[in-house]
């Protein structure tokens, strides 16, 4: 079935983007990350900057549980 991703949290930081997708992979929960930034100019300002985690709607809830755990 295809379920609708959703956006879980919305970061800045792309290596806490990372973190949180790898802390979640490993708990079998799938993560896409994405991103409006443009690879070869570093620009972190405004939505440029933006990181946003996208889970599946079914695993918003355990995603959610597992990121509070861990806070």
């Amino acid at each position: 079935m295809n379920e609708p991703w959703v956006t879980l949290r919305v970061t800045y930081d792309p290596l806490e983007a990372e973190m949180i997708k790898d802390l979640l992979e490993s708990g079998g929960i799938p993560v896409v990350l994405r991103s409006e930034k443009v690879s070869p100019y570093p620009v972190n300002v405004g939505r440029m900057g933006e990181v946003k985690i996208l889970v599946k709607e079914e695993d918003r809830e355990a995603a959610e549980k597992v990121l509070d755990e861990t806070s």
